[in-house]
């Protein structure tokens, strides 16, 4: 947990940028009936009944100090899909950075072993060579500042049926362009010396 408290209080450092990662599940959801048009003094209406579209999963990157987020849509989430972010990561959005910290939690799909499933052995390596693993404790997630992203996003932009993922990545990058041209950052507050008060439960 101080490893991450420790990389949230360092300085802006472009060469070494430290990335929050997290996803989340998304149920599609369609109309069975089209929305019936806003009028003056009465909002857009809808329908109880809707159609079940099956499920995706969004991916989200930020990095707090920069007021920079990515999010991405997948049919689900798996290793490969894990991998394939993280040579996102490194060879789109961030391709001269000496090192990219990476803070996320410890699910299953998040290990460098997935790049191995994912990539030859070589391929694997160049990605993992620009990587670092910063991992959240067990039962302490929220100390990802991704899951704040995630929640201004659930709230501000998924509030509503969507029954594709086309519709669903289209909404997200409208979203993510928003914030992005506001620079919008998170402001932490939480320490270390405010965990180990606090927090000593999570302490091994």
């Amino acid at each position: 947990m101080e490893d991450v408290l420790e990389l949230y209080a360092e300085p802006y450092k472009p060469w070494q940028p430290v990335i929050c990662f997290d996803e989340r599940p998304c149920q599609l959801l369609s109309d069975t009936r089209d929305p019936l048009p806003m009028r003056p003094g009465r909002a857009q209406r809808y329908d109880y009944e809707y159609e079940r579209r099956g499920h995706c999963n969004l991916f989200i990157f930020c990095q707090p100090l920069a007021g920079w987020r990515h999010v991405k849509a997948t049919q689900q989430r798996r290793k490969v899909d894990f991998a394939e972010c993280m040579r996102e990561l490194v060879d789109v959005h961030f391709p001269q950075a000496e090192v990219i910290r990476v803070v996320l939690d410890n699910l299953n799909t998040h290990t460098p072993a997935a790049l191995y499933d994912a990539f030859s052995p070589a391929e694997a390596r160049r990605i993992l060579r620009k990587l670092r693993f910063h991992f959240t404790p067990k039962h302490g997630s929220w100390l990802n500042m991704a899951e704040i992203e995630i929640s201004i996003l659930s709230r501000q932009c998924l509030k509503q049926r969507i029954g594709s993922i086309e519709t669903l990545q289209r909404l997200a990058s409208t979203w993510q362009q928003r914030r992005n041209a506001e620079q919008a950052t998170i402001n932490w507050c939480f320490d270390v010396s405010r965990a180990r008060t606090k927090l000593a439960r999570l302490y091994p």
